[in-house]
């Protein structure tokens, strides 16, 4: 079975480049971050596994641990990361799992075998502090992710997961965001004092509350 919104991400014990994890006791009280990538020595997952270690500060801002997987094993993990790090020109700051049991790729159903039999998709996983899952992401091997994307809906599920809010589409932190229905119109002024605007009964918007 796929995992879906809401459920337990799966726990796991791993090796990973930054020792022994045991998944759930690694996350802590943080959100998380965990992607999958084809191969060890692969043109994109080099740029990919660059772009997550400059951005890790940005991660890091919101409470977001990063971790990434592939069916490799550690050594070749180790082989990897200084062309990594010399190509993008950074330092790998975050774990990478060795997996070459398959065990988180098979927890995570990253592996589609009409795609390819042996390696994982590019699925991204972003989980919260309760273990849920809060996002799912899958891209093929042949389609980096957008991070920048990645980050924008961290924004949005933090944001969503403590105000009775949602947001439009394409929106960005800082900009407006819309009432939930669940909030009656005559609450909504005690619930966002920065004031809203009824666009249609049913689309109501107001400026970010936590801004």
């Amino acid at each position: 079975m796929s995992l879906r919104l809401g459920d337990i991400a799966p726990d796991f014990t791993a090796e990973t480049t930054q020792g022994t994890i045991n998944f759930h006791e690694w996350i802590g009280d943080s959100w998380a971050l965990l992607f999958s990538h084809p191969a060890d020595f692969t043109p994109v997952c080099t740029t990919e596994l660059g772009k997550t270690a400059l951005l890790k500060g940005e991660f890091e801002k919101k409470g977001v641990k990063v971790i990434a997987v592939s069916v490799d094993d550690l050594a070749s993990h180790n082989k990897w990361v200084p062309d990594i790090e010399e190509l993008n020109g950074v330092k790998v700051n975050f774990p990478i799992i060795a997996d070459a049991d398959r065990n988180v790729a098979t927890l995570y159903d990253m592996i589609h075998p009409n795609a390819s039999e042996k390696a994982t998709v590019r699925s991204v996983f972003i989980i919260g502090p309760d273990k849920k899952i809060k996002l799912t992401l899958t891209y093929p091997a042949s389609t980096g992710r957008n991070f920048q994307e990645i980050l924008r809906v961290i924004d949005s599920l933090q944001l969503t997961a403590n105000y009775q809010v949602a947001t439009p589409a394409d929106w960005k932190d800082g900009e407006d965001v819309i009432i939930t229905p669940a909030v009656k119109t005559e609450d909504a002024a005690a619930k966002f004092p920065k004031g809203f605007t009824i666009i249609k009964p049913y689309l109501r918007t107001t400026p970010q509350p936590n801004k």
